[in-house]
């Protein structure tokens, strides 16, 4: 008998407790790893795996198949959001990304991208008789480009690429066709080599100047070894310094990168580097492999999922946090240029972790909703 819309009654074995346990347990060595980074935040830091977990509790009772019949008021949350910060935003460092609320900031980006994953995951369904046909992707990639525009001025390019690389794999988990993706890989790379070419020339008119710098710094580091390059380079000296074991959170070693000061904001975009210094090369690998797993674990509930809305959100949002991971620890590492995007679980930031929860909290939900084989 099923009850008044809102829930319905679940089978505790249904529970995803693994997902539960990998989630916990990478927001409680991101307590650590922030309170070392700058004890300051720590505290707030423990606030926020704590709301988040409350969130993500009552989340995963809640029908996700209910919520999603409100999936224009969702998406229209998203918009008005990203349109309020660019309002009344406050600025810092020449972006307008956070709304202050007097006793936290707001990142309107962050939220956006689960509310997006939820949108497209009913738009998807259904359309998915039609998912190839042409109206579907025009209408698919004008709904996509509101939010992403809106995310752009801000400016937040980081955003944009993870958000639009999360909104691609969710129209091929909806089943785009091959074909499809094959034609627009032949026209994507050859643009992307010619914008990357025209945007590393003096007066280009595509990035502003701090992002045309980032991108010089990565493909001549030691060009800008004192500026661009700085964070970076001192990023992977202190992710090898660590070599196995580390030296240990909270230490007071003089010879520490992170103790020198040689890492801006080290509780936030570069959270890894701290992760390698003082848990070394074990514990980089230990966050990784929890990372991994969850992301795993997502992807197998959504296999199960009743219907495809259910795999899509499944699916995105283990997407969105093996995107941002991948993102994350590349730029820490040096692999692709400097960009600035938290580390799912681990980085210091309230929005970013309570949406992530609120997004493991759908997932859960669609576990407890598994298909039904005869």
């Amino acid at each position: 008998m099923r009850l008044p819309k809102l829930t319905k009654p679940y089978r505790l074995r249904d529970y995803n407790f693994t997902l539960v346990f990998l989630v916990l347990a990478l927001s409680v060595l991101g307590i650590f790893v922030v309170g070392s980074a700058r004890e300051i935040y720590q505290s707030r830091q423990i606030f926020g795996v704590i709301f988040g977990i409350i969130v993500m509790a009552v989340v995963s009772l809640v029908d996700y198949v209910w919520v999603l019949d409100f999936y224009w008021i969702i998406y229209g949350t998203a918009i008005v959001s990203l349109v309020l910060v660019l309002v009344i935003g406050q600025e810092v460092n020449g972006a307008t990304r956070w709304i202050d609320l007097g006793f936290t900031t707001f990142q309107p980006s962050e939220l956006a991208k689960i509310l997006l994953i939820l949108f497209f995951a009913k738009f998807l369904m259904q359309n998915e008789e039609n998912v190839n046909h042409k109206y579907t992707l025009i209408r698919y990639a004008v709904l996509c480009a509101v939010p992403l525009g809106l995310i752009v001025v801000e400016p937040n390019l980081s955003t944009t690429i993870c958000t639009a690389l999360v909104l691609c794999l969710l129209i091929y988990t909806a089943g785009l066709s091959y074909r499809f993706i094959v034609t627009v890989l032949l026209i994507l790379i050859p643009t992307t080599v010619i914008f990357l070419a025209i945007a590393v020339q003096p007066n280009q008119p595509f990035l502003k100047d701090y992002q045309q710098k980032r991108i010089l710094s990565f493909l001549e580091p030691e060009k800008y070894a004192d500026d661009g390059a700085y964070q970076q380079n001192n990023s992977v000296m202190a992710i090898g310094s660590g070599q196995l074991t580390g030296k240990g959170l909270n230490n007071n070693t003089t010879t520490s990168v992170k103790n020198g000061n040689f890492i801006l904001e080290p509780q936030t975009d570069f959270i890894f580097a701290i992760v390698g210094e003082e848990l070394g090369f074990i514990g980089s690998c230990i966050v990784i492999a929890l990372l991994l797993l969850i992301v795993i674990q997502c992807i197998l509930i959504g296999l199960r999922s009743q219907d495809l809305a259910g795999r899509i959100i499944s699916c995105g949002v283990g997407g969105l946090i093996g995107v941002q991971s991948f993102i994350n620890i590349s730029v820490a590492t040096g692999l692709i240029p400097n960009t600035g995007v938290p580390l799912p679980f681990v980085s210091y930031g309230l929005t970013s972790l309570v949406s992530l929860y609120i997004g493991v909290g759908f997932v859960l939900n669609v576990g407890l909703q598994p298909k039904k084989y005869q």
